[in-house]
């Protein structure tokens, strides 16, 4: 079972017999980052679309100034402590799989968390895709519920969610297609794959 945490515990060393695999920097591979970034840009274009289609975007703007403006700023502060949110949300995986030492920073680009333990595949992908559908959830859940002139307040950081998560996508993507026998170890920026040697 992938939330076995017993069978899928990080280790905190890397196991005898193991090699470096690939490396996944989505930071300083430009031709990957750019890649990325194309397909969280198109994402949430048509994330913008179809949410267009449910609730026209111009009832965001709808009523007094000051009720436009409130909306605006409650928008903003909900995409702040969304990113919050969601690192945290990466980091309590790594803890719920026995990670003893995760970190959170903030580059010139992201907002990361890292840790120096090593995690199985299926623990990994997990840890990766947490924050998307833990929250993903939860927005979905809150712009059903919330009044239609509400709606975009919350559905712009559901883009933000979904939208932000397509590096995450593209990580479970190049994990998904390697041996389950794999370890890997992320220090927030760059994700190192391990594999056993052929040796």
């Amino acid at each position: 079972m992938i939330f076995d945490r017993k069978k899928h515990a990080c280790l905190p060393d890397l196991p005898e017999g193991y090699g470096l695999l690939c490396l996944i920097d989505l930071q300083n591979n430009v031709k990957t980052a750019l890649a990325v970034n194309g397909a969280a840009i198109a994402a949430a274009v048509i994330l913008a679309v179809i949410g267009n289609f449910i609730i026209p975007m111009a009832t965001a703007l709808e009523g007094e100034m000051f009720s436009v403006l409130l909306r605006l700023g409650v928008m903003v502060i909900c995409v702040v402590v969304y990113i919050v949110l969601h690192e945290l949300t990466h980091g309590a995986a790594m803890r719920y799989y026995g990670s003893k030492t995760v970190k959170y920073g903030l580059t010139g680009k992201y907002a990361y968390t890292g840790s120096s333990e090593y995690y199985d595949k299926a623990s990994y992908i997990v840890i990766t895709l947490a924050p998307v559908v833990l929250w993903g959830i939860v927005l979905a859940v809150v712009c059903a519920c919330v009044p239609s002139q509400w709606f975009w307040t919350f559905f712009f950081v559901q883009i933000t969610n979904l939208s932000g998560a397509a590096g995450d996508a593209y990580v479970t993507y190049k994990l998904i297609r390697l041996p389950d026998t794999i370890r890997i170890s992320d220090s927030g920026v760059a994700m190192k794959v391990y594999g056993l040697s052929d040796k």
